[in-house]
């Protein structure tokens, strides 16, 4: 079952990754996961893996520290589940059902479109994406796809704004069209990235295609959204967003946290892009009453809380390539040195790998033979431009943002 995982190729049930703390497998859910099946998940992590479970930031689901035989059997155990799972070409669509405020039913528009994918054929890059963005409260203009559909209101009814490759801000826009124009749309245009080569991805028919096509005015962006927090459905009843610190839980944990959530009304789960975890349907008391429970558990809760703006792998001793204990110094760090804004301002490091954070970051830690490296405005692979014992990174931290708000305010 194991195999030479090839760059860029999603780490499926059927295809592992080799990570430094063993095969990891990531998810992706087509829908809501019912609660009994999520807590069923959570136990086939812990009985099969090491535990330790993760929402990406583009909200899969990932489970590590497997072997080549217990993954097989992580595999029996999910399959046995019958959870709704994305496979072949990812379309990515809104996480909250039910949502007030959507425009059109995305999911049921992703569901179409990854039926139609699957009896088109296609032989498409592991990494081609397509989006489907319903206009909800969870904007997901961030996400990065070679295909974009997004929601928009009309005097005559939603449209759909399709773009090609990009973000919503840096893709290309095509046209707008009528929902039932959709499928047929995705289909022509990844069949246009297909003929490029197994390997193609948007960006080859954008660069095919330059000069020959006017650009058209790009879609207003949304404001932006966080999965974090409380969010209303129909029927007056409301989906809560935790957050997992640093992108990661431990499986009794998270099991813990859905048995609360059943508790108290709520019937599903859904990982959510930003590393965050929604449950519902809940009410509003019961809402505050699992937003409590999942903040005693460790959960993040605030939108502001700082562990957000940092990312970090497991590091030493959790995985073999870990030369500092990552996540632990992460930990310290979101206690001791103040961050605030959006986006992630330190990355920490186990090694030169950067799993947790491939872009270049305002402060990067790494883990060296000499100790904490120290990159600023870049990223793990970069050379540190300082060294510091784990025992006097805080201090260290502390003197580089206090000289960077100092020459800010200069």
């Amino acid at each position: 079952m194991t195999r030479n995982h090839a760059r860029g190729a999603c780490p499926g049930l059927s295809a592992p990754m080799v990570t430094g703390d063993g095969l990891l497998v990531r998810l992706m859910p087509a829908g809501p996961i019912p609660l009994d099946a999520f807590i069923g998940l959570c136990q086939a992590a812990r009985t099969h893996g090491n535990g330790t479970m993760e929402i990406s930031s583009r909200g899969s689901l990932q489970v590590r520290g497997l072997t080549p035989l217990s993954a097989s059997r992580f595999a029996g155990a999910v399959a046995a589940l019958a959870i709704d799972l994305c496979e072949g070409v990812p379309v990515l669509a809104d996480p909250l059902p039910d949502d007030a405020a959507a425009l059109i039913d995305a999911n049921a528009l992703a569901a179409a479109l990854r039926r139609a994918v699957a009896g088109a054929g296609l032989s498409l890059a592991p990494k081609v994406s397509v989006v489907v963005d319903g206009g909800g409260r969870l904007s997901l203009d961030a996400l990065f796809a070679d295909i974009r559909l997004r929601a928009v209101a009309t005097p005559h009814g939603p449209k759909l704004n399709l773009a090609l490759g990009g973000d919503a801000a840096s893709g290309t826009q095509l046209s707008m069209i009528a929902k039932d124009q959709a499928v047929d749309a995705v289909l022509a245009l990844l069949t246009l990235i297909a003929a490029r080569g197994p390997g193609a991805r948007a960006a080859d028919v954008l660069r095919s295609q330059a000069g020959s096509r006017s650009a058209n005015a790009p879609a207003p962006l949304r404001p932006r959204s966080d999965a974090i927090g409380r969010h209303a459905l129909k029927d007056a009843v409301f989906a809560l967003g935790v957050g997992l610190a640093f992108g990661h839980a431990q499986a009794e944990t998270l099991a813990e946290l859905a048995r609360m959530a059943k508790a108290g009304g709520a019937d599903w789960a859904r990982p959510a892009l930003g590393r965050a975890l929604l449950l519902g349907p809940l009410s509003e008391a019961n809402a505050t009453a699992t937003k409590q429970a999942a903040a005693c558990l460790g959960f993040v809760t605030e939108p502001s809380d700082p562990r957000r703006r940092i990312a970090a792998c497991p590091g030493a001793p959790l995985c073999a390539h870990g030369l500092i204990a990552a996540r632990a110094l992460a930990a310290e760090i979101a206690r001791h040195v103040p961050l605030s804004g959006d986006g992630i301002a330190i990355h920490v490091s186990g090694c030169a790998k950067g799993c947790a954070h491939s872009a270049p970051a305002p402060l990067t830690v790494v883990g060296t033979e000499q100790g904490c490296g120290i990159v600023r405005n870049g990223s793990a692979q970069d050379t540190p431009s300082a060294y510091a014992d784990p025992v006097d990174l805080l201090a260290e931290l502390g003197r580089i943002t206090g000289r960077t708000r100092e020459a800010a305010h200069a």
